[in-house]
């Protein structure tokens, strides 16, 4: 993941400490304030989303967070661990962003001895010594060069719960005050920060299940006509129709994968090796390796018609035009076949991608390629983003370590989907 949206790649994260000079004491603990029974776990949180594929080129939450609570517009990001915000403390270097910069009072500060700060420090590779103990100073580093920089804070979260009550735990997240993305100020930013539901201790997914409030699971359903739903907790998972595939550990990060997979086109092997798959809501597109990218181009240009043309367009590289301008990706689908990746697993899962999931209709009335070259990245795995994972409930649970999906209209309310239990 990374914060420029669209042509973003998974963390290729370096920490640096660096010392913010706060006037503020270090918090004395991160005690939750759950107001509810250890039962809770079994409980599940359920939030709408925002956004779309294109043309607004990512998916947001809105978190209320403080006390009194204040809204933030978070960009949902299963492919790193810590949570930020654009944050006064005093900002550095800040965009403008869709509400006031969080502003953290001085008993907020997580301590360099906290065991949070320590996990993130060494989920990074970075050295554990922190410049003050009072304080646990972070720098994330994306892989397009973006980064956050700041220091660990701990604050109350309203977590709104499938039974329609709320829980307000405390919990911990970054203050970001030194953001380099894009251009910083010229423009105005679509979110307040990033929701990061990675594997690592430091995500808020994981702190949720260190309070018992809800399980170690999340998932996150993403409407192809914008908006969608995601949830922490795992009792609206499907019990039935679910393709499950085993974790794997991941060899280029602590990112969620199921493990290498071969790529078909029309139920054809493209006859590339096989690699690792990472599942990423950061990524707005699909980013193949070099070789896949390449196989999955000339296959689709050795099936089009002569009805279509290559065309230039400022969305993506690679696309087409017709005889007329599409609508819709109704409009052009069946020019396409459908992708397929295999896993190398014991039970040999599938993950079937029609045309819907890989492909866009401009503003232009052009189709274009929705999967992306990632070698511009340097990227030694193939990245599922937005645009695949649309239309489909996609699970991470960590308590069984499997992930899985299974297909289904995401335009309703969470409590309406078809395929909950």
């Amino acid at each position: 993941m990374a914060a420029a949206r669209r042509k973003r790649a998974p963390v290729a994260a370096g920490l640096l400490l660096v010392l913010l000079l706060l006037p503020f004491a270090a918090a004395p603990s991160r005690a939750a304030t759950p107001a509810r029974s250890p039962s809770t776990a079994s409980s599940t949180a359920l939030f709408q989303l925002q956004g779309d594929v294109y043309p607004t080129g990512h998916y947001t939450v809105t978190m209320n967070i403080g006390d009194p609570a204040k809204p933030y517009f978070l960009d949902v990001d299963t492919g790193s661990e810590l949570t930020w915000l654009q944050c006064d403390a005093p900002c550095q270097s800040c965009n403008k962003v869709p509400h006031p910069w969080y502003r953290p009072t001085k008993n907020k500060l997580v301590a360099c001895a906290d065991s949070l700060c320590t996990a993130l420090h060494n989920g990074q590779g970075a050295d554990k010594k922190c410049p003050s103990p009072q304080q646990c100073d972070y720098r994330i580093k994306y892989t397009d060069n973006a980064s956050s920089l700041g220091v660990l804070v701990t604050d109350s979260f309203t977590l709104p719960l499938r039974n329609s009550s709320n829980v307000r735990p405390s919990l911990t997240f970054g203050c970001g005050y030194d953001q380099q993305v894009g251009r910083n100020g010229a423009v105005q930013a679509a979110t307040d920060g990033l929701l990061g539901l990675g594997k690592g201790s430091v995500s808020l997914l994981s702190q949720l299940k260190q309070l018992g409030i809800t399980k170690n699971v999340l998932g996150h359903c993403l409407s192809s006509s914008g908006g969608g739903f995601l949830f922490f907790g795992d009792d609206v998972v499907p019990t039935s129709r679910v393709t499950w595939a085993p974790m794997a550990r991941s060899t280029s990060g602590n990112y969620y994968s199921p493990g290498s997979a071969a790529l078909y086109f029309d139920r054809r092997s493209l006859g590339v090796k096989a690699v690792e798959v990472v599942f990423d809501s950061g990524s707005t597109y699909t980013y193949f390796v070099a070789q896949h990218y390449q196989a999955v181009v000339s296959a689709l240009k050795g099936g089009l018609s002569k009805s279509l043309t290559q065309v230039s367009d400022p969305s993506l590289p690679l696309c087409w035009k017709g005889q007329k301008s599409f609508k819709s990706v109704s409009d052009v689908k069946k020019e396409f076949k459908p992708l397929l990746l295999r896993f190398d697993n014991d039970k040999k899962d599938v993950m079937e991608i029609p045309p819907e999931n890989y492909l866009i209709v401009t503003k232009n009335g052009n189709v274009c390629l929705g999967i992306l070259d990632g070698s511009a990245a340097k990227l030694s795995f193939n990245v599922i983003g937005d645009i695949t994972m649309q239309d489909q409930m996609v699970i991470y649970d960590n308590e069984r370590g499997q992930l899985g999906w299974v297909r289904g209209s995401c335009s309703r309310s969470a409590k309406s989907l078809s395929f909950l239990p």
